[in-house]
C-alpha cells in the first residue's frame, strides 16, 4: 500500500465546485490537516481523494477499460469521412459586398 503525503504550502489548483456532506469527526481533521501542513481545506479534500482513488484496484481497471473503449471509438470514427456540406458563404460574401458598395 502507498503511504499519503502532502506537500506543504501547494493548494494552487484550479476547482470545481462539488456540493457534499462531511461528517464532523471528518471536517475537524481535515481542518487539523490544513492547519498542519499550510494549505486549503479544498486543497486537502482534493489530496485524499486522489489518494483514495489512486488506492482502489477495482475502479482503476474500470477507469482504464473506458479509457481503452473510448480510444477505440475515436479511432473509428476518424477511419469514416465526413460527408460533404453544402455552404451558402459565397452568397453571403457577395452580398456584404453589394451592401458596402
Amino acid at each position: 500500500m502507498s503511504k499519503f503525503k502532502i506537500e506543504h504550502g501547494a493548494s494552487k489548483i484550479n476547482l470545481v465546485l462539488l456540493k457534499t456532506n462531511i461528517e464532523d469527526t471528518i471536517s475537524q481533521d481535515i481542518d487539523l490537516l490544513a492547519s498542519w501542513s499550510n494549505n486549503d481545506r479544498k486543497y486537502i479534500v482534493n489530496e485524499l481523494l486522489r489518494f483514495a482513488l489512486t488506492q482502489e484496484e477495482d475502479f482503476l481497471k474500470h477507469k482504464a477499460s473506458l479509457t481503452t473503449a473510448a480510444g477505440r471509438s475515436a479511432s473509428t470514427a476518424r477511419l469514416v469521412p465526413a460527408p460533404a456540406k453544402a455552404t451558402t458563404e459565397p452568397a453571403q460574401k457577395s452580398d456584404a459586398a453589394a451592401v458596402r458598395a
